[in-house]
């Protein structure tokens, strides 16, 4: 009961926040609407896949945030269908973050506590690898590790396309690959 009576204000602010942000009148109503039928519905399914009740209320939260980041009407038929691939994508973000993060703190954990940044540069760091794994995303594994040996490691592309073993032509198609997904991405946001 205490967890509810915590998390109440916290679950209807997206209700709250439907209405007062600039919405066009229908799409408040059907966000709204979608909110009170399936919130509940929608934390418990995620409470299965997480395990953890707060998990699982922030990414509901997260997850009819990006709905509200839509501009048109949603055609939906089935709601719950249509929330659980939300949700899913909204999961796979969640982990891929948590991911980032573990193989981050592991790299300081091997760093000598003397040339460990600051708290402050860590956090900066850790947002930096995630906006450069949301820009690469969708690549081939083997052109991001191209990209971000080139990008990170100051390698030269002869040595890439060695470490990789993959022709010095790939390596520089790849690398071009991953410039425009970035430029592009970038374009987009």
């Amino acid at each position: 009961m205490l967890a509810q009576s915590l998390l109440a204000p916290e679950l209807s602010s997206i209700a709250k926040l439907a209405t007062t942000t600039k919405l066009a009148p229908d799409l408040r109503e059907q966000l709204s609407q979608l909110y009170s039928s399936n919130q509940a519905w929608l934390k418990g399914w995620l409470h299965t896949k997480l395990g953890c009740s707060y998990r699982a209320a922030d990414l509901m939260h997260d997850t009819f945030m990006r709905l509200l980041t839509r501009e048109e009407l949603i055609q939906v038929k089935e709601p719950k269908a249509f929330l659980t691939t939300v949700a899913k994508r909204v999961l796979i973000d969640h982990w891929r973050r948590e991911q980032i993060e573990q193989a981050y703190q592991a790299a300081l954990m091997q760093m000598p506590e003397l040339y460990a940044p600051a708290p402050e540069e860590q956090y900066l760091f850790l947002e930096s690898l995630l906006a450069i794994d949301k820009l690469l995303d969708g690549l081939p594994v083997v052109v991001k590790r191209a990209f971000l040996y080139f990008q990170l490691e100051g390698l030269k592309q002869h040595d890439i396309a060695e470490k990789l073993n993959i022709s010095l032509s790939t390596v520089k198609r790849y690398l071009v690959q991953a410039g425009v997904q970035c430029y592009f991405a970038k374009q987009i946001d």
